[in-house]
């Protein structure tokens, strides 16, 4: 495998202190490794929320399925992230978004969007899974007075866009909502909630093998040929064929599974950590004791949101370096930035911290369907650090396009677009440096 990253990144370590582990644990969710020669209809790569509902759906609708994962279901993002389960995929702002796609394209994307949403919390009921679900929709916070008149100017769109009424909190209210802190105000959103994201990955984990999905974990993929009535893949220990395939590898990925992958995505790291439970009193003298999940108008955001068993959960983008004084770094520097927001839990402690990658295009939009070059293979990658619901999203479009029949969901066109290459191709994580030096210079 032809990684970009260290490969300290793609090792036990930056996962070592995860609290969703404490929750469901490694041992539930490895699966055994895929031996000999076998054969599906359709084999999928990766087993995060991707993967996993496009299993599911494929499966539900007759589909021999096989999955494989190379260490076990949920390792990567889909199993470490912060669990907002909210509007998001692209990092394309309206204007952008209609200057390159055009309006109508623009209207339908922000519509799937919430159709994301409504889909992960349709499988969560259907399946009954209990994910600690919490959150009336997502609050952002203005971390100035300028990106407040923004929020302000913003609410009619989100209106027209989602067609719901979102709520305008001024400075002075924010108090009596339980979220006092730095703020210059803030708008919610009543579009999703947060969740534990292992516990809802287990459970789409489970409806996928009821189903009759096949999943295979410790069986990383060394190799992806076209052949002959359909697609060969290689795993340390096992031969596979199958007629169709989906890539749901995400900020994982490997530059040569396929190899059309090269220099396509770009994953960078988020940090988060989570704090022991708060007291009462304890809420009460910071401030936040709101559920909602929330997130500043930063383009290095800080997200953070109160949990059921009242944990503070708290991150921000990672650092741009992997290895374990990087990671002892980025720690602190994480919880520095959590000290300075909420400066009344400076001595509370925060026994859970970890790392993962979020994953980028060129185009910064998603990409869902076919790889070029290598037919009956699909693929679906770069949710932009919004994956919990984009992801399951693109999980059940790439089902419905390996059954070569048209998508029940919406198929946004800006999620059909191949991305194209960036530029220094392995050494495209140095673009990195100079982006987050602009977005500081622009969240000051």
């Amino acid at each position: 495998m032809k990684r970009i990253f260290p490969a300290h990144a793609y090792g036990p370590a930056p996962i070592e202190g995860c609290y969703w582990a404490a929750t469901v644990p490694d041992a539930a969710l490895r699966r055994s490794r895929a031996e000999g020669t076998l054969a599906a209809d359709v084999a999928i790569v990766g087993g995060g929320f991707t993967g996993l509902s496009a299993a599911l759906h494929l499966a539900e609708a007759g589909a021999d399925v096989l999955l494989l994962e190379a260490a076990h279901p949920g390792w990567g993002a889909s199993g470490r992230n912060g669990g907002f389960c909210c509007l998001g995929g692209a990092k394309l702002g309206d204007d952008a978004l209609r200057r390159r796609h055009g309006e109508d394209a623009r209207r339908e994307w922000r519509r799937a969007e919430a159709d994301a949403v409504a889909l992960a919390g349709d499988l969560i009921a259907r399946h009954a899974i209990a994910a600690d679900t919490h959150s009336q929709g997502e609050t952002i916070v203005a971390h100035t007075a300028r990106h407040m008149r923004h929020l302000r100017a913003e609410a009619p769109r989100v209106a027209r866009d989602y067609g719901v009424t979102p709520d305008v909190l001024e400075r002075a209210d924010l108090p009596a909502h339980g979220m006092a802190g730095p703020f210059h105000g803030a708008l919610t959103i009543p579009v999703g909630f947060g969740l534990n994201p292992r516990k809802y990955l287990a459970g789409l984990l489970a409806a996928a093998e009821a189903a009759g999905a096949r999943v295979h974990g410790q069986s990383p993929v060394t190799d992806v040929t076209a052949q002959a009535g359909g697609i060969r893949l290689t795993t340390p220990d096992a031969r596979i064929t199958a007629k169709r395939l989906i890539v749901a590898t995400n900020g994982y990925s490997s530059e040569d599974v396929p190899g059309w992958m090269a220099g396509r995505y770009l994953p960078a790291q988020s940090n988060v950590l989570v704090t022991r439970p708060l007291s009462e009193a304890e809420r009460d003298a910071a401030g936040w004791t709101s559920r909602q999940m929330a997130y500043d108008t930063r383009q290095l955001l800080h997200y953070f949101r109160l949990m059921p068993d009242n944990r503070f959960l708290f991150g921000m983008r990672g650092g741009l370096v992997s290895g374990p004084r990087a990671d002892a770094r980025m720690a602190r520097a994480a919880r520095r930035h959590f000290e300075t927001m909420f400066p009344a839990w400076a001595h509370v402690e925060t026994p859970h911290d970890w790392s993962g990658m979020v994953c980028f295009t060129a185009g910064a939009v998603p990409y869902c369907g076919p790889v070029p070059g290598l037919p009956g293979a699909f693929a679906g990658f770069a949710y932009h650090g919004n994956g919990v619901a984009m992801g399951t999203y693109a999980g059940a479009l790439l089902a419905d396009l390996a059954l070569d029949r048209p998508p029940r969901l919406p198929y946004p066109q800006v999620m059909r677009a191949a991305p194209r290459r960036f530029p220094p191709g392995r050494l495209r994580r140095a673009l990195l440096w100079p982006a987050y030096g602009a977005a500081a210079l622009a969240d000051l």
